[in-house]
């Protein structure tokens, strides 16, 4: 011990790296991706970011950094003992932009830009295919003292109205990635979330995507608990037993109890949105958002509930192989539509789930870490999610409205 402290004074220039600091938990050589390629020259003919397990891993540590900047800000970290840089430059990105709550100057976003130098210096002269120009990772609840009150503030913002709208940061993300796109093309941006940042994330994309505006999203964890849901679930099984009650009802009109004209049998216009969206040709149906749930975590885990009958499921392992190329998969509506239409199988979302038989606990359940394990076995859903399809239903909506419009612009 005396030791130690006789070296740290003979250098007092010198940036000294404790043994606690070179084992911290949260260090990228300690909790990080095992395995993990390294991004050379060869990237240039084949890139590793056209691999899907690989973009999962990177964009998963990109939002880690973000958790671990607001940390080492509350634990007076310098650059020279910083964690944070650590989870972003192995992939040659470079931090551009912190996002900072004005209640409590807390850190709860950032984006982190492709860093050209640092990537030519290993002899990669351009940007891999598939790598995002920028990345706009957001944080979710931190539950340290300097920052739980304004991260469960907008929690139970969630929980109470299932929107983040009326939220600080919901305006200071949108700006941030507006600012992006304008400048590197939405095609070249990225936005991701974890947790209470997923669902900023989600609204955030969902708002630009009205815009017609689509941005690659990646959600981990999102939430999907809400006191809103909750009633309108109960609302929902209501209606349900008004309708069978209403077919014990003896019925003298020309059509099928239980249903209305023009209608399909048992059809609900609640489940069949999925379908209309995608027999449209609008711009709305682009957005792809890509969500990574674990059933195991109660807060995101209603993400599952199926919208429908059709509850298959393809699978694919942590090593990167599919067994029924999961990639040319997507959460998609039905061939056939409960009023009878056909849908055309355009995307609505792409939603990955933890194939684990077991019961998981729950921090381990709602982890981030999950999603950069090498032994990671994702199912991708392709069944309608109930969720999903309420969260993508006001996009139907907009689209909907825009090509009512445009048919009666067209009209003499």
């Amino acid at each position: 011990m005396a030791k130690r402290v006789s070296e740290e004074v003979s250098n007092p220039n010198q940036a000294v790296v404790k043994p606690e600091d070179e084992a911290h938990p949260y260090a990228f050589h300690v909790s990080g991706p095992r395995n993990l390629t390294t991004l050379n020259w060869r990237d240039l003919i084949n890139s590793s970011w056209k691999d899907a397990n690989y973009k999962r891993t990177v964009i998963a540590c990109f939002i880690q950094s973000v958790y671990l900047l607001e940390l080492d800000r509350q634990e007076n970290r310098t650059a020279s003992t910083a964690l944070a840089p650590h989870w972003w430059t192995p992939f040659k990105y470079k931090l551009t932009r912190t996002l900072i709550d004005d209640r409590d100057s807390s850190i709860f976003g950032a984006i982190l830009e492709w860093d050209r130098s640092s990537a030519m210096a290993d002899l990669v002269l351009l940007r891999p295919t598939g790598a995002p120009r920028a990345v706009l990772a957001l944080r979710g609840t931190l539950l340290k003292s300097p920052t739980i009150r304004r991260d469960i503030e907008d929690d139970l913002r969630f929980l109470a109205w299932e929107s983040l709208k009326g939220s600080v940061r919901f305006r200071v993300a949108m700006d941030a990635l507006r600012s992006a796109c304008d400048s590197y093309g939405s095609g070249n941006v990225c936005i991701a979330g974890h947790s209470l940042g997923a669902g900023f994330a989600l609204q955030v994309g969902k708002a630009m995507a009205k815009e017609g505006i689509f941005v690659e999203t990646h959600l981990f964890n999102p939430p999907s608990v809400s006191l809103a849901m909750s009633f309108r679930n109960i609302g929902e099984k209501a209606e349900v037993v008004w309708r069978r009650l209403k077919s014990l009802i003896p019925n003298n009109s020309g059509h099928e109890p239980g249903s209305q004209p023009g209608s399909g049998s048992g059809s609900d216009p609640n489940t069949n949105w999925m379908t209309r969206l995608a027999s449209l040709k609008g711009p709305s149906a682009k957005w792809v958002p890509h969500l990574y749930v674990n059933n195991s975590d109660y807060i995101c885990c209603s993400y599952t509930d199926p919208d429908g009958d059709n509850n298959s499921s393809g699978s694919s392992n942590g090593g990167g192989g599919t067994r029924e190329k999961d990639g040319d998969k997507e959460n998609v509506g039905p061939a056939n539509g409960g009023g009878g239409s056909v849908g055309t199988g355009q995307t609505a979302a792409k939603l990955f789930v933890v194939a684990k038989k077991e019961k998981q606990r729950f921090l381990e359940a709602h982890g981030l870490e999950q999603w950069w394990s090498s032994d990671a076995e994702l199912q991708l859903a392709i069944h309608n999610s109930k969720l999903i399809s309420r969260q993508l239903k006001s996009l139907y909506t907009v689209a909907s409205t825009q090509i009512t419009q445009a048919k009666g612009k067209g009209k003499p």
